[in-house]
């Protein structure tokens, strides 16, 4: 029976009493008439007509079905005279993502105060040379756009996303961004406002996965490269001047050290504008010399050493958090060990290892796609209701890597939650089952394509593959390399790792915390046992 006519005649039954009975029946005749074909006066309502559910209706078009786009998906890269890449994408849609990804960061701050990453982020998208900060905010408000700018401790990043036929203009504002910021005094002024805000927020946050993250970087790599703080310290903040930001730009923020990539762009029109915008047109510094310190600073070509060693900041987080439903005082403990670089063979295989370790908050609702199989979730969060969360994380560089787990609980659980963490660091490098294997395998590559169904994502990925290696791999060469990985991977690789020396990051409360000797020997065990510290008494 039709299950609309149906429904049509319960419509017409149910408002025939009521004031709407001329628009039930209006209403009533429409579906009628769509479902048998008939004739229907305002006083009869026709018999009721056998539709078959199983057979195309007959007054609907065919329907088109999509199909594998004709489209190259090879990501094209061309170098112009001045060592600008320039790497473009086609991608579907009325939209496309344009940016600048340079070779800069904290990790190049050595010569310089910490801290000017984070002020050029601040600084980001302000007055140039020829435009002002409001005619920069108003053509990507009439392209329909928005733009961003992120550092992290081995990139700096430039983006816009705005309409296709926009692409020329918003290639421009980048130029003027990147290569003739003014870098105003009242610009600095408020930039200094801001990164105090910054800072105090961070403290005053009950969140403190930024700051631990900081302090795990600076026990790995104490006082070199990596471990040079991405977040501006408290004295660096009224140092760093207009002087200063414009001699590390001149020397990192060079068109050798970049490369443009777009998503959703025609690339002989990206090229041309980009000859036109990153090439014809010189940077400020280049038109005037007088704006950076005339002593040559050469580019800190370092390779980054990792080190180990133990940073704790003894902290009251009784009362970070306030309101109705407040969390509870924690102590938190971030335990590392040395990793590879996104260039080496075993990075795929760390990428691995660490979507089966996974984690997560112990209130984080989901299911098996979300990590609620992962071994911290089975053998951590679901075994000790003490543990507030406990999360893996795998920092990959250029030409080091840090692989960690991030874990919280009160102050008084502190001893046992470091147990916790280092048997299960053992545990990477014992037996690992083929279905476990299998679904982390399966996760990764999901994560991956999923991430790259976003086309700000893929810009990214673009722009750090072809600065990185002057090319783009594509997602099906990783989901090979994925499918390739098996359990003596995962046991090879677990094994190097846990051979180097931890790095570790505690804060709070942590009169429990072990000493780094303790740890460093668990590690080791093969159970990861943490030394016992029982006290010699005759009595029992």
């Amino acid at each position: 029976m039709c299950v609309v006519a149906s429904a049509a005649a319960v419509l017409y039954t149910m408002f025939s009493l009521t004031p709407r009975t001329f628009l039930a029946r209006r209403c009533a005749t429409v579906i009628v008439r769509l479902c048998s074909g008939g004739e229907v006066g305002p006083g009869n309502f026709p018999p009721i007509t056998k539709v078959s559910l199983s057979k195309p209706v007959q007054w609907l078009p065919p329907p088109v079905y999509a199909t594998v786009s004709s489209t190259p998906s090879e990501t094209k890269v061309t170098t112009l005279e001045n060592g600008l890449r320039v790497a473009s994408e086609p991608k579907f849609g009325n939209f496309c993502t344009v940016g600048v990804i340079v070779d800069s960061g904290s990790r190049y701050e050595v010569a310089y105060p910490s801290g000017i990453s984070h002020f050029l982020e601040k600084l980001s998208f302000g007055s140039t040379r020829n435009m002002s900060r409001e005619k920069i905010m108003g053509t990507f408000e009439k392209l329909g756009g928005i733009c961003d700018c992120q550092s992290s401790r081995d990139t700096f990043i430039y983006a816009a996303s705005v309409e296709s036929k926009g692409m020329s203009d918003a290639v421009e504002v980048l130029s003027e961004v990147v290569l003739r910021p003014q870098l105003l005094p009242e610009e600095i002024t408020d930039a200094q406002m801001a990164v105090s805000f910054d800072l105090e927020d961070l403290q005053l946050r009950p969140e403190k996965d930024t700051l631990l993250m900081e302090m795990i970087h600076a026990a790995s790599y104490r006082d070199n490269t990596l471990g040079l703080p991405k977040i501006c310290p408290p004295e660096n903040v009224m140092r760093i001047d207009q002087s200063t930001l414009f001699t590390y730009l001149k020397h990192h923020h060079t068109p050798s050290r970049m490369v443009l990539a777009g998503v959703g762009v025609d690339h002989d029109a990206f090229v041309e504008s980009a000859q036109k915008f990153f090439v014809e047109r010189p940077a400020i510094w280049e038109e005037d010399p007088s704006l950076f310190n005339s002593r040559t600073i050469a580019v800190d070509h370092s390779v980054s050493q990792y080190t180990g060693g133990l940073i704790k900041e003894e902290a009251d987080l009784s009362d970070v958090s306030l309101g109705p439903n407040p969390l509870p005082e924690l102590a938190h403990l971030v335990i590392g060990i040395e990793s590879v670089s996104h260039q080496h063979d075993d990075f795929v295989t760390s990428c691995v290892l660490n979507m089966m370790m996974g984690g997560g908050g112990s209130f984080s609702a989901g299911g098996p796609g979300k990590g609620m199989y992962t071994r911290l979730y089975t053998n951590v969060l679901n075994r000790y209701h003490w543990m507030h969360n406990a999360t893996a994380y795998n920092h990959a560089y250029s030409d080091s890597g840090v692989f960690c787990i991030h874990a919280s609980a009160h102050p008084s659980h502190l001893g046992e939650l470091t147990q916790v963490l280092t048997r299960e660091f053992a545990a990477m490098a014992g037996y690992t089952s083929k279905e476990e294997l299998e679904r982390a395998k399966v996760q990764l590559q999901s994560m991956l394509l999923m991430n790259l169904e976003s086309r700000p994502v893929v810009f990214e990925d673009i722009g750090r593959q072809v600065l990185a290696t002057g090319k783009r791999l594509q997602p099906q060469h990783f989901m090979h390399l994925i499918n390739k990985v098996n359990t003596d991977d995962i046991m090879r690789v677990a094994g190097q790792m846990l051979r180097s020396k931890p790095a570790v990051a505690a804060l709070g409360t942590l009169s429990r915390l072990p000493n780094l000797t303790d740890i460093e020997g668990a590690l080791l065990h093969r159970n990861g046992q943490l030394p016992s510290k029982r006290k010699f008494t005759l009595f029992r």
